[in-house]
């Protein structure tokens, strides 16, 4: 790309990437602060990679939004275990803020320092329709902090247990949407090599006999238990790859969407793959 001529022709102050690649109304000062955008306002082959990332992922959930406001003048988003609200903040600078009536996104993050850094960087680009709560998983269920109503909970690689946490205060909320990116998920591989003596007699342990399969078995495993679980629960659930994420392996999006949908069979069927691995104890992570 000539950048030259590019500069040539813009007769506007903005930066050349603003021109091409950034949507007029995105806060740069957000985009420099994302490191998504250099300091002086460019973007490099590794911006333009993460800019297509972060469209990527708001084209998922951008629909949803629509869905809620076509019912409501406004939603309410609770980004669970956000640490630096990377999420929230692109969601509100690519939609939220644009409304006719302000959407607020809550970042929902225990470790206190994270909280303080949002809430700056909310104030320094006056996102107002923003809040950061220094919540435990325990104190978010039924904190008077947060409203009773949540439109869409979202969880963006939320190590472990946290996109289990995020599911149960979804859950607990009613929310309407859940949009998970899981990651790290180590306690189900952790369970199922230990009981691996007891299980080994059933030939279907074979899929996780070898170390490297008991990570990976136990990485996909809980993925469909989650899924059932939602099920379970009367939602509609889609499983897609994060196509461009590709500075993570942990590549897969969950999308659930309430449907009130019978969920006996799903519960009966999670219910029977937690008793055929051996893991019958994690019936009510799972409920």
């Amino acid at each position: 790309m000539n950048t030259k001529s590019i500069k040539k022709n813009d007769s506007s102050s903005k930066p050349d990437a603003q021109k091409h690649e950034i949507r007029p109304t995105q806060s740069i000062e957000l985009l420099k602060e994302l490191h998504i955008l250099t300091r002086d306002g460019k973007l490099n082959q590794d911006s333009r990679r993460k800019l297509k990332q972060v469209y990527h992922l708001v084209q998922f959930i951008e629909p949803l939004l629509k869905e809620v406001l076509a019912r409501k003048h406004s939603l309410t988003l609770v980004d669970h275990g956000a640490g630096k609200s990377y999420l929230g903040f692109i969601l509100n600078d690519l939609f939220c803020k644009l409304q006719p009536e302000p959407s607020k996104i809550i970042g929902i993050e225990v470790r206190e320092e994270l909280v303080k850094k949002s809430k700056d960087l909310a104030e320094q680009l006056n996102f107002n329709s923003m809040e950061f709560l220094h919540l435990t998983v325990e104190e978010s269920l039924n904190s008077p902090l947060l409203p009773q109503e949540v439109n869409v909970v979202t969880a963006l690689h939320a190590c472990n247990t946290a996109t289990d946490d995020a599911i149960r205060f979804a859950l607990h909320k009613k929310a309407q949407h859940i949009v998970l990116v899981p990651c790290c998920q180590a306690e189900i591989a952790a369970a199922l090599r230990e009981g691996k003596n007891k299980t080994l007699k059933n030939e279907i342990a074979e899929i996780w006999r070898h170390p490297l399969h008991t990570r990976e078995f136990g990485s996909h495993i809980t993925n469909v238990l989650r899924c059932l679980q939602l099920e379970s629960h009367g939602y509609s659930v889609t499983v897609t790859e994060l196509v461009g994420w590709e500075h993570s392996m942990k590549n897969e999006l969950i999308i659930a969407t309430q449907k009130n949908l019978p969920g006996h069979k799903a519960q009966e069927r999670k219910t029977k793959i937690l008793a055929e691995i051996g893991l019958s104890s994690f019936e009510e992570r799972f409920a």
